[in-house]
C-alpha cells in the first residue's frame, strides 16, 4: 500500500512540475504562441498567464500583404523550347508604342492637317489611309480642306470617317472638297479627348490580355515534357512581364490626362 501511494505521489509532483508546459500548449492552441507570455510564481507556485495582442505584429503583416511577392527573372535561353521570352516581351512593348502613336495621332487639343493622316477609310471593303486618298491641306488656323478630287467616289467615306474618327470633326461636302472646320479647345473637348485616351489604352490592355492567354496556354502545351514547377514560374513570368507593361501605360495615361485636362 505505501508503494502505490509514494507512486502517486510522485506522479503527482511530476504533473506539478509540467503543469506550465500543459496550460502554455492548451493557451497557444486558442491565442497562438506569439500572444502567450508565462511567469511562474515562485512564492506561491502559481502560473500566470497573461495574454497580449501585438499591434505591432498585425501592423507589420498589413503592411506586407500589400506589398508584391518575389520577383522571377528566368533566364530566357533555359526555356527558349518552350516559348520565346525576348520575342513576347518585345511584342508587348510594341503595344505600348502603339498606344502612344494613338495618342500622339488622335489626341492633340489643337487640330491639325497631321491629324487626318492616319483617318482610316473603308471603300469597296479596303481601307486606306485618308492621306492616300486626298489632299489635306491647312486653309486657316479654323479650317482644313481635304481635296478628293484624285478618288471622288471616295468622298462620302471619307467624310463619315473623319466625322466618326472621336476627333469632335464635324466635315462638310462641297462637291470633291471636304471642309473641316477646326473646333473651338473647350473644357467640354478636352474631356472628350480624355476619355478617348481612356478608350485607346482600354483596347490596348486588352490586346495584351489576348497576348498574355495566348503565351500561357502555348507553356502550357509543353507540361507533358516539363515539370509542374516550370510551367507555373513560366506562368508567373508572363503575368509580371504583362503586369509591368500595364503599369507603363497607366503611366503614360495619367500623363496624357494630365495634359489634355490642363
Amino acid at each position: 500500500m505505501s508503494i502505490v501511494l509514494r507512486q502517486m505521489y510522485q506522479l503527482r509532483a511530476t504533473l506539478y512540475k509540467f503543469r506550465p508546459l500543459l496550460m502554455r500548449s492548451a493557451v497557444e492552441s486558442r491565442v497562438g504562441p506569439a500572444a502567450v507570455f508565462l511567469d511562474n510564481c515562485k512564492q506561491c507556485g502559481a502560473l500566470h498567464v497573461s495574454l497580449s495582442r501585438s499591434l505591432a505584429t498585425k501592423k507589420t503583416k498589413v503592411k506586407s500583404k500589400g506589398q508584391p511577392g518575389p520577383r522571377v527573372n528566368i533566364n530566357a535561353a533555359l526555356v527558349e523550347d518552350i516559348i520565346n521570352l525576348n520575342e513576347l516581351k518585345q511584342e508587348m512593348l510594341e503595344i505600348i508604342e502603339s498606344l502612344k502613336n494613338d495618342y500622339g495621332k488622335n489626341l492633340n487639343i489643337r487640330t491639325s492637317p497631321g491629324a487626318l493622316d492616319h483617318i482610316t477609310v473603308t471603300t469597296n471593303n479596303e481601307k486606306f489611309p485618308l492621306n492616300h486618298l486626298g489632299q489635306i491641306s491647312l486653309k486657316s488656323p479654323q479650317l482644313i480642306l481635304v481635296n478628293m478630287m484624285s478618288f471622288p467616289e471616295a468622298t462620302m467615306a471619307a467624310t463619315k470617317a473623319i466625322r466618326e474618327s472621336g476627333m469632335n470633326l464635324n466635315p462638310e461636302v462641297d462637291g470633291t472638297l471636304i471642309r473641316v472646320p477646326i473646333p473651338k479647345v473647350t473644357r467640354e473637348h478636352r474631356e472628350n479627348l480624355a476619355k478617348l485616351a481612356k478608350q485607346f489604352t482600354n483596347k490596348s490592355k486588352e490586346s495584351l490580355r489576348k497576348m498574355r492567354t495566348n503565351a500561357i496556354a502555348q507553356v502550357k502545351k509543353s507540361k507533358d515534357s516539363v515539370s509542374e514547377d516550370t510551367i507555373r514560374l513560366l506562368e508567373k513570368q508572363i503575368q509580371q512581364m504583362a503586369d509591368d507593361v500595364v503599369a507603363d501605360m497607366e503611366k503614360h495615361l495619367m500623363a496624357k490626362t494630365k495634359e489634355l485636362l490642363g
